[in-house]
């Protein structure tokens, strides 16, 4: 039986950077995936594929370009399903490629099979090759759990894999439906629907909560439900879905707990995941998932009731994030062979692509209320900077929140195009602990959208010196973001 310093299952964000990290310590390091390619859920079905789909539809379908243009712009004609197809092919061959190439230039071995578990320290591994069938076993002194998650498939609904689909066969081969029903309003729910929106398929979202994305800030989250409203995607919130049925044309129909139905000619559920730990075998090492699959780990260290056995990225829960995911593995490695790093208390960008991005990093309104932190709020529109202009956006906004007392910055959220890349600016400044001062008293690249920052700090400058000029009287606020205080003012510029 081989024997290995490290075993990891699960070839994706966490597993494949901790098996690197333990090859650069000089650990020998076998990673196992039951996938016909390394890459996990991240790179078949999950994050790499979804926004290629997300690029792809905006480039086809001209919507960048129509609040010049006109909505009925488009850049071709007509969309096949052929064209988001492409895109994703190459982009997945692209990711494949140079995960192996990083597994052989650090001497990561990899196996192509399903492993589990058959005690401690001993992992069975079955591969099929050209239909044959063979087991072999190896046994480790650390191992990580990586396996990621799968869609949540409730007994209730039909699932066909051609017109109710979960979102793992939705991205395998895109299609472009008439019409779409979406069942689930978290983050893959929401993106898919906007995605397919601004590809002008008629889109029906039904989620049972009466807020979308609740660890966001409202008021960013408001402005992504004005938008979808506007492009004419239907929301039902506070629904939840009875059953699907079929009509006499075999199309899907939704009915809803109150009794409304609706017709689409494709449904996607995507309310939920869970973890992929079902064929683990978790019992002959002593461990227990929970009703959704996932796996109790210790934060700091993220070992399981198993000190030997880690287990890192979506399948211990929040925030399945394939950025948190990778900084996850790395740290695992580090424990598992002595060099452990501090554990990263750094507030971590979210991101959501949907169509517009949100993102945000830090603190939202509510949390600072609920801290009890006396804070105030600057915006910046994206329409009123010279490069929201230039681009044509009539919609986007940064928004910056700080505590009154000390002006640090203690949260930034961002909607509108690029916020997934305009957030680190705030990451950085929040992170190590600066004031809103920073983006006053600092030049940025004009014109840039990151301008805002500058626009957003000087609104939140000026209401801060009106409420500390006159505290016993507090001023009118016009909502401009200007004061009658002196101090550093919009340039015209």
């Amino acid at each position: 039986m081989k024997h290995y310093d490290f075993v990891v299952l699960g070839a994706g964000p966490a597993g494949r950077r901790a098996a690197i990290q333990a090859a650069k310590l000089g650990r020998s390091a076998l990673v196992v995936d039951d996938r016909s390619k390394v890459g996990g859920v991240s790179v078949h079905t999950g994050t790499i594929p979804s926004k290629t789909l997300r690029e792809t539809a905006l480039n086809l379908s001209g919507w960048r370009e129509r609040a010049f243009y006109g909505q009925g712009y488009r850049t071709r004609d007509k969309i096949e399903p052929g064209d988001l197809n492409q895109r994703i092919g190459k982009t997945f061959d692209y990711e494949v490629s140079v995960l192996e190439h990083q597994f052989a230039r650090n001497g990561v071995e990899t196996v192509n099979g399903r492993g589990s578990f058959i005690g401690a320290n001993r992992i069975a591994i079955e591969t099929d090759i050209d239909g044959k069938v063979t087991h072999d076993e190896v046994e480790a002194s650390k191992m990580l759990i990586s396996v990621g998650t799968r869609p949540h498939r409730p007994a209730h609904i039909p699932f066909n894999d051609h017109n109710v689909l979960d979102s793992d066969t939705f991205i395998l081969k895109p299609r472009m439906p008439r019409s779409l029903t979406v069942v689930g309003a978290g983050v893959i729910g929401l993106e898919y629907a906007t995605i397919f929106s601004a590809l002008d398929i008629p889109i029906t979202l039904i989620e049972p909560r009466e807020r979308l994305l609740e660890f966001m800030d409202a008021e960013i989250v408001e402005h992504l439900v004005h938008s979808m409203r506007e492009r004419g995607i239907t929301l039902r919130l506070g629904c939840s879905l009875s059953h699907v049925h079929f009509s006499e044309s075999g199309n899907p129909i939704c009915q809803l707990a109150d009794g409304r139905l609706i017709g689409s000619e494709m449904v996607l559920f995507a309310a939920g995941r869970e973890g992929a730990t079902s064929g683990l075998n978790l019992a002959a090492c002593g461990l227990e998932a929970d009703k959704r699959g996932r796996l109790e780990v210790d934060r700091k260290t993220f070992q399981t009731a198993n000190p030997n056995i880690y287990a890192a990225g979506d399948v211990i829960g929040f925030p399945s994030l394939a950025s948190t995911s990778m900084e996850q593995g790395r740290a695992v490695a580090c424990h598992a062979f002595g060099n452990p790093i501090e554990a990263d208390d750094q507030a971590p960008p979210y991101g959501v692509y949907a169509v517009p991005e949100l993102s945000s990093v830090g603190m939202t309104e509510n949390d600072a209320r609920e801290a009890g932190i006396s804070y105030e709020c600057g915006i910046a529109r994206f329409r009123e900077t010279s490069r929201g202009h230039i681009m044509g956006l009539e919609s986007g906004i940064l928004k910056l929140i700080c505590d009154r007392e000390t002006r640090k910055l203690i949260g930034v959220h961002v909607i509108g195009e690029g916020a997934s890349e305009l957030v680190h600016i705030g990451q950085a400044v929040l992170n190590l602990g600066g004031t809103i001062d920073y983006f006053v008293e600092n030049s940025f690249n004009y014109p840039t959208l990151a301008e805002g920052y500058k626009v957003a700090a000087l609104d939140l400058w000026n209401r801060l010196e009106v409420r500390a000029a006159r505290p016993e009287k507090p001023c009118e606020d016009s909502g401009s973001g200007e004061s009658l205080s002196e101090g550093p003012q919009r340039s015209a510029a």
